[in-house]
């Protein structure tokens, strides 16, 4: 399959600290990997230099063949720290990306993702008016919307309590049956990534790098209290130092 993002030998310093220290990852067209690691050891700077926020000092990025120096509309980063507008409804901020002058067909699409992610009754609620897990639903909504190749997930469901997390995995997951995206998790969750991703990568504590590599054969859905995942878990845990 071929390769839709390549990460060559990335490396950050801040202030003469170093951050990231040579990560280097090829990521399939339609691929979930998720990126685990442990608190402070650079994997949200990690991902900045992936989405094209931050420009590395050395090392590339590219997708489909072409260098990120900048974010692309070909991707969309979901963050833990939410990026709906507090005054528009649900069905506003999903029509604020789109492109064109026909307002009655971004509302039909807006209407449409909002369904699709479990909102359909909320289009005309504000996000003041919302649960949490509402609030990341029309989130997630709001960044397919726009229907990018490529999904970039920074900690997305840290601030949910553990049951709404799990729903909001499950959703992600229907979501992703759906339409193909690629998606690139950055999470401390060790379930998380278990539960959602085709592959992960173990980053070591900073300067980071990638230390070790997981594949996760598992068909969805997945029962990670099973016997497999249980010790690919502990595999994982194990290089985290735990």
């Amino acid at each position: 399959m071929d390769a839709k993002i390549v990460i060559d030998g990335l490396k950050k310093d801040y202030n003469g600290l170093p951050v990231v220290d040579g990560v280097s990852l090829s990521i399939a067209d339609g691929e979930f990997v998720a990126i685990v690691g442990p608190s402070g050891c650079g994997k949200s700077t990690l991902m900045k230099m992936i989405a094209g926020f931050v420009q590395p000092d050395s090392g590339s990025v590219a997708l489909d063949g072409e260098r990120i120096t900048r974010p692309t509309k070909k991707a969309i980063v979901i963050s833990q720290h939410g990026s709906v507008f507090p005054w528009l409804t649900v069905q506003e901020n999903l029509m604020f990306g789109l492109a064109g002058d026909n307002q009655a067909d971004k509302a039909a699409l807006a209407d449409h993702y909002a369904e699709m992610v479990g909102l359909k009754g909320f289009e005309k609620s504000y996000p003041h008016e919302l649960s949490g897990g509402m609030l990341k639903r029309a989130e997630i909504a709001r960044a397919l919307v726009v229907k990018p190749e490529v999904l970039y997930m920074d900690e997305p469901f840290s601030a949910l309590d553990a049951l709404m997390n799990l729903r909001m995995r499950n959703e992600l997951l229907r979501v992703l049956e759906e339409e193909r995206h690629t998606v690139v998790l950055i999470t401390h969750d060790v379930e998380e990534a278990l539960h959602l991703a085709d592959r992960i990568m173990v980053l070591s504590p900073r300067p980071t790098r990638i230390q070790a590599e997981f594949i996760v054969n598992e068909p969805h859905p997945r029962k990670v209290s099973s016997p497999a995942m249980q010790q690919m878990k502990e595999a994982i845990l194990a290089q985290l130092g735990l």
